[in-house]
């Protein structure tokens, strides 16, 4: 058994949506600032501390966008900049994806086969899961070859985007089809419903019903547009309400639009988590009560009686999961797997890692850390927490926080305890994402407390932690231009903390004044979330492998 190493077990807790506003004049609704939070205020008196840069390049994504869990985790565990999928599809879009072989060939062969082609996926701009850009490109392409029926799923967003937005994004949508001279809008449905991850499902059940016709009627409209605002005015439910929410609907002919055996379907989303649920029901073999199924949380079923299984040529824009990649043809295959990551890094050394989350988050600090990597690395155990059972997670803040912070001291307790823990905390982003300010102050307080007792346990066994978040949300919970929630991720930078007693006034790259947002050359100096394992190594006096660029925040 390798030596133990110098201040380990290192912790790595990531508050998920715990960002810094810059912007003093927004205090009235950042939630971290109204919650009592008293172990953040004495970490942050008391230990280094300095911000880090989460969005736009310093991800991999274009310039101005937000950062995300995907991506956010996916850097972390890189211990270097990744280039992210969004990217390099907007690059091939903009060239044209006739050049795009698998691509070309469905659209083609729909053309050639009179076959109607589907297209499903977000209908919004955030960039988050997808972005309609991509969209119509593969309008465009199918006008280029000419397919003659061209039928729009809408998944409208309300989460990465204001909560009322998507009738404006619909009628953008509309108004293209028209430009283009082809394809209509034939189904909306809201994200809650299409692109669960958490496995209700109930909810994609009604997705799926939609569109394959099958099941409830649901209510018909002239427009996409003319259908969001039906919703808008009589909501589900009250904690329902916006676009993510956005009950079954169709639009213009059902009996012509709706997905049957021989069509073609293309999945236009790049983001891996949200679609695998709905596309697990069109592409596995054996579905409802099957062993590759998760039972649902709420009624423990596995899956749902989808009838016979269609039999479809089926796009993903990329591979969502290595089981959906055999499954469906994959439009933009991953490039290949990244050398020396965390997880295969400290595997190789002999040592051993902890990962921990609730559902929400839990293939945030295992499949995306991992470069999506499905199985574990020698040495890496894992602790699924369940996320509660409840409609929208405002109506319990606290989620499944104490669970999770149970299981991570359960492991500092033991005798045989880690040398790496890496632990996600939802609660500032999935609460941040109901837009309820109060909910929010409460999520953030939990976590707080839960942050405290794993410090004060992990220095207790002379361990270190790293505390930090992979973007920003529960900091800004009103937009103020918009006069309405503010529900999406921010681009502000994030606070991170080194905690251990041999970092006691020690110095890190950077700086921790909020107002340096507003001034180009300081935030120029300021790390990123690729530094993050870097500095990690460091402070377990491992040298960092050359494949990971980024750099230790730690000053020499």
């Amino acid at each position: 058994m390798p030596a133990k190493l110098t201040n380990s077990p290192l912790v790595l807790i990531i508050r998920d949506g715990w960002g810094t506003n810059p912007h003093p004049e927004h205090d009235a609704f950042n939630a971290i600032k109204l919650a009592q939070t008293p172990v953040a205020d004495r970490l942050m008196r008391e230990w280094p501390n300095t911000l880090i840069k989460t969005s736009g390049e310093d991800v991999g994504l274009t310039e101005g966008t937000m950062g995300n869990s995907e991506v956010g985790h996916q850097n972390i565990g890189a211990g270097r900049i990744v280039d992210q999928d969004a990217v390099r599809i907007t690059k091939a879009c903009r060239a044209g994806l006739e050049s795009n072989p698998v691509l070309d060939a469905a659209v083609s062969r729909a053309a050639a086969e009179n076959r109607a082609v589907h297209l499903m996926g977000i209908c919004s701009d955030a960039g988050v899961h997808g972005q309609l850009e991509h969209l119509y490109a593969v309008l465009r392409l199918c006008k280029l070859r000419r397919v003659r029926r061209v039928f729009i799923h809408l998944f409208t967003d309300g989460r990465d985007t204001g909560p009322f937005t998507g009738k404006g994004f619909a009628e953008q949508v509309e108004r293209t089809c028209e430009q283009i001279g082809i394809g209509r809008v034939a189904s909306v449905v809201g994200r809650y419903w299409a692109m669960d991850r958490d496995n209700r499902w109930e909810r994609v059940e009604r997705a799926y019903n939609l569109l394959t016709g099958r099941g409830e009627v649901a209510p018909n409209f002239a427009s996409a547009p003319e259908a969001i605002q039906a919703y808008y005015d009589t909501p589900e439910g009250e904690t329902l309400a916006g676009d993510e929410f956005v009950s079954p609907r169709t639009v213009g002919n059902a009996e012509q639009s709706r997905i049957t055996t021989g069509d073609t379907v293309i999945f236009y989303n790049y983001r891996g988590d949200r679609p695998r649920e709905l596309c697990s029901a069109f592409l596995l073999p054996h579905f409802y009560g099957s062993d590759e199924i998760k039972p649902s949380p709420d009624s423990g079923e596995r899956g749902f009686d989808r009838g016979p299984k269609l039999e479809l040529d089926f796009v993903l824009m990329t591979p969502y999961s290595e089981r959906l990649a055999e499954l469906a043809k994959v439009a933009f295959a991953k490039p290949p797997k990244m050398i020396d990551i965390a997880g295969e890094f400290f595997s190789r050394l002999g040592r051993t890692q902890f990962r921990c989350a609730e559902t929400e988050k839990f293939p945030h600090v295992t499949f995306f850390f991992n470069d999506y990597r499905d199985e574990p690395f020698a040495g890496e155990h894992r602790e699924i927490i369940q996320s509660p059972k409840v409609a929208t997670y405002d109506l319990k803040p606290e989620m499944s926080a104490r669970g999770v912070c149970d299981a991570v001291l359960a492991r500092l307790n033991a005798d045989d305890c880690e040398d790496l823990i890496v632990v996600n905390f939802a609660n500032g982003d999935m609460v941040g994402h109901t837009g309820n300010l109060d909910a929010a102050t409460k999520a953030c307080a939990f976590v707080d407390a839960c942050v405290g007792e794993i410090v004060d346990k992990t220095l207790d066994r002379g361990g270190s932690l790293i505390i930090t978040a992979d973007h920003g949300n529960a900091e800004q919970m009103w937009d103020p231009q918009a006069d309405s929630p503010h529900t999406a991720h921010t681009t502000y930078d994030v606070p991170l903390i080194v905690v251990g007693n041999t970092f006691k006034g020690a110095r890190l790259r950077g700086d921790s004044d909020p107002a340096g947002w507003f001034d180009a050359g300081v935030r120029s100096r300021r790390g990123r979330l690729a530094d993050i394992f870097p500095t990690a190594l460091d402070m377990l006096g491992l040298e960092k492998p050359d494949a990971m660029t980024g750099r230790s925040l730690l000053v020499v």
